[in-house]
């Protein structure tokens, strides 16, 4: 049986993974899919849904079985009525991003925001961070005008006043902070734990484990050697961006892995309770079609696995 396995570059340890060969050894008959050649989905519009293309291609004929993503994508799968369950988790990524504006902005608070065009990858953990600031500020998303962007993009468009605020993320951080300077409106450390996390169907969990089983291993090894040889991983990224015709500096990319988590851990009480939170607030501002309870997507043996001690085996 052939596994598939969905990867792109904002799931740092899938891609990586992709061009290790980790995997391979334990999973000789893998697929991979890059995300980025799969057919796009219409856009959503950012006021009031959300994009649910991670998980709909969990369950799409020409997808995948398994996909990493950041905090936002479960839970909208979830809503959307997708009967997926976590894999693991991450540490927290809260040096990752932030929400930020031009040094020079009138906007000082996330008060301020009302009324204003906010930009961020929607769908994304960006989402997450810019609903939970609203939140604590007692704002709702009624209140801005979100601005879909890229995941790496958004700069350019906060230089030149497309937009106001922009939740940024790392590399693309590094060259707008490079030449302009901006103001940390709030940051994610204390606002939520911004891990990476990786998650399946329940059919392909329950009927595969021990393919499963040899993903979750080889994310760990793989994740052991990014920490151990950054510049190596980085260069990775860098030569995808320039295949594609762009350009990227492998001294970013290596600080921005530096400075991310990496490990598959199981998933935690605390992590489910922010899952659970975020889910809540997106379903009262209009952003989901239906409540969820996150904590019937976790499977109790793929949590023992991933926390357990094989390092003897």
């Amino acid at each position: 049986m052939t596994v598939r396995v969905g990867y792109f570059p904002h799931n740092n340890s899938l891609f990586v993974l992709r061009h290790t060969g980790i995997l391979e050894r334990r999973l000789p008959d893998v697929e991979w899919v890059d995300l980025r050649e799969l057919p796009a989905k219409p856009a959503v519009n950012p006021e009031n849904a959300l994009p649910a293309l991670h998980s709909d291609w969990l369950f799409e004929e020409g997808g995948y079985d398994v996909i990493g993503t950041g905090f936002t994508p479960p839970v909208t799968g979830l809503a959307q009525g997708r009967d997926l369950v976590y894999i693991g988790i991450s540490g927290p990524r809260v040096e990752n991003g932030r929400l930020v504006v031009k040094a020079e902005s009138e906007i000082n608070t996330v008060e301020d925001l009302r009324g204003k065009r906010v930009g961020i990858a929607h769908g994304s953990w960006q989402t997450t961070l810019l609903l939970f600031a609203l939140d604590q500020a007692g704002l709702t998303w009624s209140d801005i005008v979100p601005v879909d962007t890229d995941v790496r993009g958004g700069g350019a468009d906060l230089v030149d006043g497309t937009i106001d605020a922009w939740v940024g993320a790392y590399p693309g951080l590094t060259d707008i902070e490079a030449n302009h300077e901006l103001r940390t409106l709030i940051a994610t450390d204390g606002l939520f734990s911004h891990p990476s996390l990786w998650f399946t169907r329940r059919d392909f969990a329950d009927t595969n484990p021990e393919a499963l089983q040899a993903i979750i291993e080889a994310l760990q090894e793989s994740d052991a050697w990014i920490e151990a040889n950054p510049r190596e991983a980085a260069q990775i990224f860098v030569d995808d961006i320039e295949k594609r015709g762009g350009s990227a500096s492998i001294d970013a990319w290596e600080a921005a892995l530096r400075g991310r988590p990496f490990g598959v851990n199981p998933v935690t009480d605390e992590f489910l309770d922010e899952q659970q939170r975020a889910a809540d607030l997106l379903l009262s501002n209009g952003l989901l079609p239906k409540a969820v309870t996150v904590r019937e997507a976790v499977v109790p043996w793929i949590s023992e696995f991933v926390g357990s001690d094989r390092s003897s085996i």
